[in-house]
């Protein structure tokens, strides 16, 4: 007797061309002229199928951005934000893989269109902020609070302010192309914002040692 198709395996290969679909689209043709119809053309699925699992396409580039950011953090063989006790060194690793991902262009477009879709879709920004961005923000405050803890950065450290100054300049020169992204670029700006923050490199002495 035949066996009957693997109806979860069929599904799991539906959800990706779909995703897949949207991704290339919205850099093709920006979030705006993004369509259920144009995605399920493309993605050789009924829209119907579509709408089971989303209910906007807002929905479908949200799934669609955070498979991309976990794609990227496989291939990059990551287990977690790296402490090698060095920050400097830390930091610098992983603001040039980040500069890495803009340059690529299977991340640059797609990862452009939703930002920009963000700023004018009050709900795909704040799920977008809240389900991608957040996450990743709060692994450098994790990084950073280890340094506090460790006697590297003062006590008093606003650790939101400065993941903010440590990925807030490449972002806006990516967005808006002010200037070529490169790793010596990301190198100058850990070492800039860390001698701003009074960065030590070793744990100070303890009174009396």
């Amino acid at each position: 007797m035949s066996k009957s198709p693997d109806a979860t395996r069929r599904s799991e290969r539906s959800r990706r061309a779909i995703l897949d679909a949207a991704l290339t689209l919205v850099g093709e043709v920006g979030y705006n002229k993004l369509t259920i119809e144009a995605i399920a053309a493309r993605a050789g699925v009924g829209k119907q199928t579509i709408y089971r699992w989303w209910p906007s396409k807002a929905a479908v580039l949200l799934d669609a951005s955070l498979s991309l950011s976990g794609e990227a953090v496989e291939e990059g063989g990551w287990t977690g934000f790296p402490d090698t006790g060095d920050l400097a060194a830390d930091l610098k690793t992983v603001l040039r893989i980040t500069v890495d991902q803009f340059l690529d262009e299977r991340y640059d477009a797609p990862t452009r269109a939703l930002t920009a879709a963000g700023a004018t879709d009050p709900d795909l920004g704040t799920r977008f902020t809240e389900q991608l961005l957040e996450p990743q923000l709060a692994l450098y405050e994790a990084r950073l609070r280890t340094a506090v803890d460790a006697g590297q950065l003062p006590a008093d450290t606003d650790l939101r302010l400065m993941v903010e100054m440590l990925v807030g300049p490449l972002t806006y020169r990516w967005l808006m192309r002010t200037a070529p992204l490169a790793h010596a670029h990301t190198d100058a700006l850990v070492d800039v914002v860390l001698r701003g923050v009074g960065y030590v490199t070793t744990r100070p002495a303890a009174a009396g040692a």
